[in-house]
């Protein structure tokens, strides 16, 4: 398991509850198994110690962690193009007719399943932080799509498991705003050098500022122009660099010098995984509470609703959207 680089975050239904046992069974259920010859796509949990036959679930220090893998095969889309032109071209060579889109379609198909033995494979590595005692889901993605991708395996594979996006007093665009504005970051946080200004007329221009003073006239101006910060780089408590986005997402999260120490480097191996995760988790642990309290607190709005196996499905959104919850009744026609 590598240490978390980026933090997407949900709020874990109160009434969930299982044993480490139960949720070593369910997640068991979807073990990963790679692709076949002729398959796209395969998905599933892996040991996050990286053992081969190790659990799927580890409990450190009481934090549950896991890992979801992701495995895929890409083809170049310029190739199988060209092979469908020059199967397309025979047909017509042969018959004097001009295959249509249907039968287009179809050669596409035929030549992708021909090809995918050949193809590129690729591999994500997601890894999954469950609190139990903070009620969070902790997801290392910056993809928000992979990222509801993990949430809806996690909702198959633990009975009764569903997740909130959190809900904050403060849209973290309007709080970046102001922050700049004021060039007053909150308590406990510092100012990075790097940020990005988006318009929010029509023209949709971007400002982007790169290892660049932000204290200065120019970015109060764009601010009171009306562009809305998407993305901020900060600091908290001089232990964790990280940006935070419009979606309350945090990317490009960096443990800076000094809080690894005697905690292994931050290699996932046997000997360093344990204090690894304990020291990630521990300094998230606390991040998340701060970044959530400057930004006015959770909202009473983003209170999670109880799941029902007969509620009508609902897509999870991202946690700019606050408020939405997964439950297993929105997986039943899952795509895996």
């Amino acid at each position: 398991m590598s240490v978390f680089k980026n933090v997407i975050v949900y709020r874990i239904e109160p009434a969930w509850s299982q044993t480490l046992t139960e949720a070593e069974e369910g997640l068991g259920k979807q073990r990963f198994v790679p692709c076949g010859p002729s398959q796209e796509k395969s998905a599933g949990w892996v040991p996050p110690r990286g053992e081969e036959h190790g659990p799927l679930v580890e409990s450190i220090g009481g934090q549950w962690l896991a890992e979801y893998m992701v495995e895929s095969k890409t083809l170049p889309a310029s190739v199988v193009r060209r092979k469908v032109e020059e199967r397309a071209a025979q047909i017509e060579a042969t018959t004097g007719r001009k295959p249509g889109k249907k039968e287009k379609k179809e050669l596409k198909e035929d030549i992708t399943r021909e090809l995918l033995p050949m193809a590129f494979t690729r591999h994500a590595r997601i890894a999954v932080w469950l609190d139990a005692t903070g009620r969070r889901l902790v997801v290392n993605s910056s993809n928000q799509a992979r990222a509801d991708e993990v949430v809806t395996a996690l909702v198959k594979s633990l009975d009764g498991f569903a997740v909130a996006a959190l809900h904050t007093q403060m849209e973290p665009a309007a709080a970046m705003a102001g922050w700049l504005a004021s060039q007053e970051a909150p308590a406990g946080f510092s100012i990075d050098r790097d940020c990005e200004l988006r318009s929010t007329d029509e023209s949709k221009s971007v400002v982007r500022y790169a290892k660049h003073a932000l204290d200065i006239d120019e970015v109060r101006q764009h601010i009171a122009d009306g562009k809305r910060p998407t993305r901020l780089a900060m600091t908290w408590d001089s232990r964790v660099s990280f940006e935070l986005t419009e979606g309350l997402q945090l990317r490009k999260v960096v443990f800076l010098d000094g809080v690894f120490e005697g905690g292994g480097g931050g290699n996932a191996k046997e000997d360093g995984f344990d204090a690894d995760a304990a020291i990630a988790t521990g300094e998230l642990g606390r991040l998340v509470p701060d970044l959530l309290d400057a930004l006015g607190g959770e909202s009473a709005i983003g209170t999670l609703e109880s799941a029902r196996p007969r509620e009508t499905a609902k897509t999870a959104e991202s946690p700019a959207a606050h408020g939405a919850t997964a439950t297993a009744a929105e997986i039943e026609n899952a795509p895996f």
